[in-house]
Parts: C-alpha cells; structure tokens; sequence
C-alpha cells in the first residue's frame, strides 16, 4: 500500500471521480460511494495494491438480486467470487469519532509494536472481521464473508468478500494472499483466537503452506478487556461500542444469525437477505477502527482534551495500569492520581493500587490508599480485610509499630471469622485463617519481649 497516513498532499484523484462511468451502478449514501457490479474496473486498480489487476470485475452481469446488494464479480484463473466496496471520506462520522482521527492516532497505536518489531516506518493497519459457518477454528468452519478494511488516501476502504458456494473459496483466499502482506498491522477484535486461525487455516487447506505473513497484531478485545472488564456488563464489540463509542445500531443483524441466514441462501438461492450480513460486518469493520481510534487516544495522551475520562473510579484505576503496562507510565501515573482523590472508588481497587504502589517503592501512597481501604471496610456488611493485613505488615516490618500491627492483624481476624460464619470453611479460607492467628501470635511475642 501507498502510505495511508500521509494526507497532505491527496486530491479525490480521476481512479474514484471517473472510474464509475459505462453502466456502473454506483449510491451515495450518507456521503459514501458504494461500487457494484457494472463498474468500469479502473475503481479496482484505484487500489495501490494493484490486487484486483489479476482478480478483475468480470463484464458478465449478475442477477439483480445481486445487483441490489452492490457487489461485483470477481474472476481469476482459480474461480470466481463477489466482493462488496464501500469507500467512506474520512470527514465521516461514526459514533463520537471521525474516521480521520485515525491518521492522527496512528502513530500512537505503535505502543502495540513487538519488542522484536522492526516496523517502525508507515503502519499500514488492515482491519479484519469474519463471518463463518461455525463457531470453531477448525476445517469445518468456512469464512464465507471476509471483511477487510484500509485507508487508501482520502478515504477508507471497506471490502467485503463473499463466497456463494465453498467453491468459491480457492479464488478468494488467493486474493486474500496478494493483497495481505502489503500491510503491516493487522487490527482485529477476538482476532487472535478467532478470526486469524480460522483465516490461516483455509490458507493452509487450499494449498498455500508456504504463505508468509507476520504483521503485528492488534486485537483490541484484550485492551477492552483490561480497561473495562468490570465496569461494562460485557466486552463483546456491540456492547463496547454503544456504551463507550457512540454507535447505535438500528435494525441490525446479529452476528449470531450470520451462518442461519447464509445456510438459507445456500438453500433456497435468494441473495437477498444477505444485504443484513453485509451491513453487520461493514459495521463492526467500521467500529473496529473506531475503538483501534479510542486506544490511540489514549496511548496518545487524548485523555480530558480528546475523549473524556472515565467517570468510575474502576475503569480510571484500569485504564491506568493498561497505560503503564504498554509503557506508558506517565500518562498512567496522572490517572493513578485522579483516581486517588476519587469520591467513591471501591476498598478492592485501593487494594490493586496499592500493591502495584508497593512493587514500585511508592509506600507512601500505598498506606494512603490502605488506610482509606480500611476505612470503606468499615462501612460494609461482608468487608475485605486485604488492606488491613497489608498495613499490619508495613507496621511490623517497616515502621515497627507493633501496637498498630496488633490492632489490625485482630480486626482481619475478626472480619475473616465474620465472613466466614454460617458457611462452610473452604480450606483456602482455613488457611488463611490460620495465617492470621499466626501473625497475631508473633505480634504479641515481639510486643512481650518490649
């Protein structure tokens, strides 16, 4: 690919204005152009890849069954398949983002390079989501629509690949192994355990062992994960996307009926609701660039100017330590403290505060946020007594106020019985008392010997 990302110089060039004339059935809808099936094949090779060069748009028509889903007949010396183009400006909004933010956030999004990456040049990020037969990654499981996304020049590309018969497969994966390796970074959500083994191993079942792609990956459902595990009721993308970027589906198709619906096309050959399919993909591509966006943001220092901060003490705390374990420590350390002053933050994420504090030496901060643990514990019928064990070690063994350990170690003791009453002891639990009993036993020798 040209590089994406240098838009300064990009004028809407004659491959997208005049590369739709002869009988080509192009809509504008909201600002994006869709090309079909009668398009003069100069809107192919617009593409810097020059894929479509060998993989061209065949001149036979389709059925208008076909026509009135906007794809276009793609034919190679391996078969024929359909490909659906939508080409979005990148002034276009979807959720709280504008697409174009993704050339701003690019450079940030380099945090995800492998330490052993030397891609430290143009990233040419390449969005991918599936929709398949199965739910497995094994060689039953046919991707029958693979969606790609890309920023070519001014605009962002979606395509979508479809199958309309496994035969159709081979054409497909050996277009799909000309045009991957000309991008860098492959962005995916779930992608590692899904979409990517399952894409890889067509390629392997079609006779394409020696195919060489490493690009770095980008699934963006573990970052979602670390950030808001448990402050949204569930990471899936649908989820993600509404409650944190913005997007509202209306009418949409959920991925789930994906496979039902391309079974009954199989069956019955009527194209037509398949358009549902093609739009749920061409919006999870579309979400997917909007959260790779929002983690670009934050990487790159977007927090309070570009997106909000969080609202939940929680997610404040979990964007933080995210940021610090992408080697972002400055950044994180200025939500550590906003989360320290925070007004209602719960005693177990003071806890994991803490104990990060502590691994770093920052002791000071630690017994702060110990202390205010200690006293949320207070107010709660089923309290933790974490905090209280960790302050009675830091009085033992660093300040050596024996008194104030005693104190604590008896309070944890009577917390953890508390909890503890009326149930069934697991052995966990049992030794964790026991270690208590302990603690409180030496606490009392060393006070005795003065």
């Amino acid at each position: 690919m040209d590089n994406p990302i240098d838009t300064s110089a990009v004028v809407p060039g004659p491959d997208i204005a005049d590369g739709v004339a002869v009988h080509a059935s192009i809509a504008f809808n909201n600002g994006v152009l869709r090309t079909s099936a009668g398009d003069d094949n100069r809107a192919a090779h617009a593409d810097p890849k020059h894929v479509d060069e060998e993989s061209e748009p065949h001149k036979q028509s389709l059925e208008p069954a076909w026509e009135e889903l906007g794809v276009q007949l793609i034919e190679s010396a391996d078969g024929d398949f359909l490909v659906r183009e939508s080409r979005y400006p990148l002034a276009h909004w979807h959720g709280s983002h504008r697409l174009a933010e993704l050339v701003e956030t690019q450079p940030a999004l380099a945090a995800f390079n492998r330490a052993d990456s030397d891609d430290h040049g143009v990233m040419n990020l390449l969005f991918l989501d599936l929709e398949t037969t199965g739910l497995g990654v094994g060689a039953g499981n046919v991707p029958f629509m693979v969606g790609l996304a890309y920023m070519l020049d001014d605009m962002f590309i979606v395509k979508q690949m479809l199958i309309r018969h496994p035969a159709e497969e081979r054409a497909m994966i050996g277009y799909l192994r000309a045009l991957l390796p000309s991008f860098t970074h492959l962005v995916t959500y779930n992608g590692r355990t899904f979409d990517w083994p399952v894409l890889y191993n067509r390629f392997i079942l079609h006779g394409h062992r020696s195919f060489e792609w490493n690009p770095v990956h980008i699934d963006l459902l573990h970052p979602s994960r670390s950030v808001w595990r448990n402050t949204l009721v569930s990471c899936r993308l649908s989820h993600v996307e509404e409650e944190r970027l913005g997007i509202k589906r209306e009418d949409d198709v959920p991925g789930s009926l994906a496979p039902a619906i391309y079974f009954q096309y199989l069956a019955d050959a009527n194209p037509e609701p398949l358009l549902g399919v093609f739009e749920h993909n061409e919006t999870d591509m579309l979400s997917l660039a909007a959260l790779a966006i929002r983690f670009g943001h934050f990487l790159g220092g977007g927090m309070g100017t570009r997106i909000p901060l969080p609202d939940e003490a929680e997610e404040l705390l979990r964007t933080g330590l995210w940021l610090e374990r992408m080697g972002k420590a400055e950044l994180a350390e200025s939500l550590y403290a906003r989360f320290a002053v925070h007004e209602r933050p719960s005693a177990k994420c003071l806890c994991l505060l803490a104990e990060r504090d502590k691994k770093c030496g920052n002791w000071h901060r630690a017994v702060l946020l110990w202390q205010k643990a200690v006293h949320l514990s207070a107010d709660l019928t089923w309290p933790d007594y974490e905090a209280h064990i960790e302050l009675a070690m830091y009085y033992e063994h660093r300040t050596k106020e024996l008194e104030q350990a005693l104190l604590l170690a008896e309070q944890a003791l009577e917390m953890a019985a508390r909890r503890q009453a009326g149930h069934r002891v697991q052995s966990k639990r049992r030794t964790e008392l026991d270690l208590i009993r302990k603690r409180i036993e030496r606490l009392r020798l060393k006070r005795s010997k003065g």
